[in-house]
């Protein structure tokens, strides 16, 4: 086998190997600290410095969009002004392996002045980060993955791996949604799925073709070529009847004979599938779908009242 890839395997057997340890060591203190930040009325403020950095604004930031506040500055940036961030109340999270980096632990006093409890992410109870902290989260590990042992490789591992559950714990107890989470993910294609409704895209007033069922042939043909939504509605005092679209023309026309003379109640097709305003706009793309003979328009009626019609081309760029 290639060098490079047994090397590779090694890292991926390595990290897998302590993580397992970690999680097998688990206990009530990941509980109590899941409570003590549900419960809190301040924000969770992450710690930490150099690689441990780097994995803190991670989790803050994870946590920051499933609805925990949170916020990171980086420990050296602390020690020059940044710790004005911090309020009574707030929750600080250390993230320190050794618990003794210099960074961190000059700035817990000054912590402890403002009124935040502190919880440590350590891999060292008995260090300084471990003696100050209200709770210990324990991140120790045997061995890094590093050739050398060296370098913070499954120590930040690990790291990241108990924010990511400490994440998924809270956004369970706080009956997280999806559409939660894509309130704080706008501009993403998640938010624009999960955010977007019927009424948001659905054709309406001017644009929507709406006809009624003794109207002739020859006016509901000018009214698909006109309006374009490739088919027209068919309603009585604005209740939906039926539809027509450019498939029931088609049919219609096998009867060549007949097909001037008729009206748009004899073409069209009665209690047609339709979806209301207020539903999420994927939900109707994957009624569209989700038929056996794919359908391409849907009205749109609020309260047995037809207010518009809604198309796949509107839908298609929510995939």
């Amino acid at each position: 086998m290639d060098k490079s890839l047994t090397e590779a395997k090694r890292v991926f057997e390595a990290e897998i190997e302590e993580l397992v340890k970690v999680k097998d060591r688990l206990d009530e203190n990941f509980s109590k600290m899941v409570d003590m930040i549900y419960e809190s009325s301040g924000k969770v403020v992450i710690t930490g410095i150099g690689k441990s950095g780097h994995i803190g604004k991670k989790i803050s930031a994870t946590l920051a969009s499933t609805g925990t506040n949170s916020v990171f500055i980086n420990a050296a940036e602390a020690l020059h002004g940044d710790l004005g961030v911090i309020k009574k109340g707030d929750i600080v999270l250390a993230i320190s392996n050794s618990g003794n980096s210099d960074e961190i632990s000059n700035i817990l006093p000054s912590v402890r002045r403002i009124g935040a409890d502190i919880i440590a992410f350590t891999g060292n109870k008995i260090s300084a980060l471990g003696k100050e902290a209200d709770l210990i989260i324990n991140i120790a590990i045997d061995k890094e993955a590093c050739p050398m042992g060296l370098a913070p490789m499954t120590s930040a591992t690990v790291t990241l791996v108990m924010g990511d559950a400490l994440a998924a714990a809270l956004m369970q107890k706080r009956d997280f949604k999806p559409e939660n989470y894509a309130v704080y993910h706008p501009g993403g294609s998640l938010g624009r799925r999960l955010l977007l409704k019927v009424k948001d895209l659905m054709h309406k007033n001017d644009e929507l073709p709406k006809l009624t069922k003794d109207t002739h042939i020859d006016t509901v043909l000018m009214e698909l070529t006109k309006k374009k939504m490739g088919a027209v509605c068919i309603a009585e005092d604005d209740r939906l009847i039926g539809i027509i679209t450019e498939g029931d023309i088609r049919r219609a026309l096998t009867h060549k004979e007949k097909f001037f003379d008729y009206t748009a109640e004899d073409v069209m097709t009665k209690n047609p599938v339709y979806v209301t305003p207020e539903i999420q706009a994927i939900e109707a793309l994957e009624k569209m779908e989700a038929r056996e003979s794919q359908i391409t328009v849907l009205p749109v009626v609020d309260n047995d009242k037809l207010v518009g019609i809604i198309r796949i081309h509107d839908l298609l760029n929510l995939r």
